[in-house]
């Protein structure tokens, strides 16, 4: 049997890291200046620092790099460790487009932080980390053996998640807690289908989250930055793709629209401000208060009770998805 044991270990180590990668980067981004500052439809008053992303991405990298070193030696029951080198070996190449994803969505959230780019320099760079990964491997295909199809849905929901994510990020400890809990769930599901290496890489980056909180709710030290939301976005995206929802002793064919509760509030919140822009002419690229963030806020909830409730709400979708699958 794996031992289970051994996400709790990824979780906790991967938070740890987080907490103590902050504590470098947060001093770096203020002696550097890498700020978020006060401005319009903003909710700070102070210039917040931008080291979320940069945290949790040093956080995943030490885990990552930890764990090739881990199944190379004997530490773990022997039964785990074949099981960690098997899918090592049989996702080697889907490991390393989800580096270099990782990678491009991280660098291209960096530059966004500090040159605000327009959207078009952003959408090539995420369609380039998209089909990267569907190259290598990390591809949507809903029964449709067609590899341009797969490309284009594997191309489209990635754009899709990442840039939910990117909106939703709007409200302290909202972003990086929906992605903790989605995390979680892609984890639980992945472990009931016998998915370890996956299940492990969930586990991680909810733990990577996690150990981001403290520093952004219920008060901000820092923010994720668009680094940060694209990170978490381009990892949102891929964990709903790794798992095989489906599989011949699945007998539930529905089981393929798991991720879409897991991954409810940014999905909800997306396509209500998306429409909401485009009745009134507004680009959708322009941001504005109208989230379902500050709809709660506007409705007598305080900034923290709303993600609170937010967070309640994609919880409630996460244990729904278990319902569409028997393990």
């Amino acid at each position: 049997m794996f031992p289970h044991g051994l996400y709790l270990m990824c979780g906790l180590g991967a938070g740890l890291a987080t907490w103590l990668a902050m504590r470098w980067w947060l001093p770096w981004c203020l002696r550097n200046g890498w700020m978020d500052q006060p401005g319009h439809r903003k909710i700070h008053h102070q210039p917040i620092a931008l080291a979320g992303g940069l945290a949790v991405g040093t956080s995943l990298a030490l885990v990552f790099i930890g764990s090739l070193f881990l199944i190379q030696l004997p530490v773990l029951p022997e039964k785990a460790l074949g099981y960690l080198q098997y899918g090592f070996q049989q996702r080697g190449i889907q490991v390393m487009g989800l580096v270099g994803g990782m990678l491009i969505m991280l660098g291209i959230g960096l530059w966004d932080d500090k040159h605000l780019p327009k959207p078009g320099p952003k959408f090539i760079a995420q369609t380039i980390a998209a089909l990267l990964v569907a190259a290598c491997g990390i591809r949507i295909t809903l029964f449709v053996e067609n590899p341009f199809f797969s490309y284009f849905a594997t191309w489209f929901w990635i754009l899709l998640v990442v840039n939910a994510c990117n909106f939703v990020d709007n409200m302290n400890g909202l972003c990086a807690g929906l992605g903790a809990i989605s995390a979680f769930f892609f984890g639980i599901h992945s472990a009931m289908h016998t998915h370890y290496l996956v299940a492990s890489l969930a586990f991680t980056v909810c733990g990577g989250l996690t150990g981001f909180l403290p520093f952004n709710y219920p008060k901000a030290k820092s923010f994720l930055g668009d680094s940060g939301s694209h990170l978490t976005g381009f990892l949102m995206a891929v964990l709903s793709i790794l798992p095989h929802f489906y599989h011949e002793g699945q007998p539930n064919r529905w089981a393929v629209i798991s991720p879409l509760p897991i991954l409810g509030v940014f999905l909800i919140d997306f396509t209500w401000v998306v429409l909401y822009r485009l009745r009134i002419g507004q680009p959708i690229y322009q941001g504005d208060n109208n989230h379902l963030s500050h709809k709660l806020v506007q409705n007598g909830n305080s900034q923290r009770r709303a993600v609170a409730i937010l967070w309640l709400l994609q919880v409630v979708l996460g244990l729904l998805s278990l319902g569409f699958v028997r393990p």
